[in-house]
């Protein structure tokens, strides 16, 4: 199956933190966009998890992304797969959707993780943020590469719903209007 499948999906937030979200080109449009995923997950049962990048230098995630503390992974490698049981919370056949900051470090480097660890990976393209547009690109080239899936918001909203049959297809499309 080429689409993202809900049943096997995961969500995965990466370090939208305080101090380094207002140096972050279209930050808000990056913030806005993983709240619609995490909205949409939470309401078509998708797991969630969340990072944070050395959350004494660079703070704890923003106010506006809903944390879920018993979700989230405290990390001092760009890699998330590197610390201590991270993968052993993605299933193997799991269908990873990533958004996140800085797309050409933190969430490069975790999506080059999870592809060595042959976990099928979705990179949110409008829920990326770098500091420079330039690094965003190459870090989106990059992964695409090596075989991550580039997609937008919407694209994985449509495709965890389906069908506009859904029991929550109003709901869902409230989100992302």
């Amino acid at each position: 199956m080429l689409t993202i499948a809900p049943e096997r999906s995961l969500l995965l937030v990466v370090d939208f933190q305080f101090r380094l979200m207002p140096a972050i080109h279209e930050g808000a449009a990056a913030i806005r966009n993983a709240n619609r995923l995490i909205g949409a997950a939470k309401l078509l049962g998708v797991p969630r998890l969340f990072t944070e990048q050395n959350a004494r230098g660079l703070g704890a995630t923003v106010e506006d992304v809903p944390v879920e503390q018993d979700r989230l992974v405290h990390k001092q490698f760009f890699d998330a797969c590197r610390e201590d049981g991270f993968l052993d919370r993605i299933p193997a056949d799991a269908h990873v959707v990533i958004a996140g900051c800085e797309s050409h470090v933190c969430v490069q480097q975790t999506v080059l993780g999870l592809l060595q660890a042959s976990r099928k990976t979705y990179v949110v393209r409008d829920a990326l943020g770098s500091r420079r547009p330039e690094d965003k690109e190459a870090a989106i080239r990059r992964m695409e590469r090596h075989g991550a899936e580039i997609v937008t918001t919407e694209m994985v909203v449509f495709e965890w719903l389906r069908t506009a049959e859904h029991s929550r297809f109003r709901q869902a499309i409230e989100l992302i209007k």
